[in-house]
């Protein structure tokens, strides 16, 4: 078992929808400060080549793959926050996983909103990316891709941990054999107390106990 009580259905349910909606609300809010202050597919160093900001509307997946197909993509988030939103409902009773969950769904959602609601149309928007780290990866992002990178980590490491989504710790462990002598046992048990006794006589000279 874990070691805190499991959390009822009901309020890891608010935990999950409480931090999802903060993380699309922070996707959202940048995503809108970057339309409106930087440059389409233009470079603005910040912190020169450690962190750039460059504003793109990406049809695709990362690395802009599937450009044409944008409605499977948006079919893939909403079947991510479907699965979410039912395990959310009948099976996380674990804080951990009710975390992990809850920013996981905010990132799909802030991506989601955008491919719903943005430019060209509904279900074939353009997701906005405007964080570019070439140091680490060639791709342009934005913060509901972290969110969604870092919670697929996160989901993983629960998964090896053997932490279960209602809160409970799988058992990996074996009980020890036990090979401790019993009193009264066969082979190898205590001599009882007479074996081998000697007992003195009244005169206080020993004699053989048996």
């Amino acid at each position: 078992m874990s070691g805190r009580a499991p959390l009822r259905t009901a309020a890891a349910s608010t935990l999950i929808a409480i931090l999802a909606v903060a993380v699309l609300a922070a996707d959202q809010f940048t995503k809108h400060l970057a339309i409106q202050n930087l440059p389409s597919e233009r470079p603005v160093p910040v912190l020169g080549d450690f962190l750039i900001l460059y504003l793109i509307r990406n049809p695709g997946a990362a690395f802009s793959l599937g450009e044409g197909v944008t409605w499977i993509f948006t079919l893939a988030l909403a079947a991510v926050a479907v699965v979410i939103l039912w395990l959310m409902i009948t099976r996380v009773g674990s804080r951990a996983w009710a975390i992990v969950l809850g920013l996981l769904l905010g990132g799909v959602l802030g991506n989601l909103t955008d491919r719903l609601f943005r430019a060209p149309g509904f279900a074939v928007g353009h997701v906005v990316d405007f964080i570019n780290t070439p140091w680490m990866m060639p791709a342009i992002y934005n913060v509901a891709d972290i969110f969604i990178v870092t919670m697929m980590i996160g989901v993983a490491v629960l998964v090896v941990s053997g932490l279960h989504l209602d809160g409970t710790r799988e058992n990996r462990g074996h009980a020890a054999d036990d090979t401790t002598p019993r009193d009264g046992g066969g082979d190898g048990g205590e001599e009882s107390p007479s074996d081998g006794a000697v007992e003195a006589r009244p005169d206080g000279e020993p004699r053989d106990g048996r």
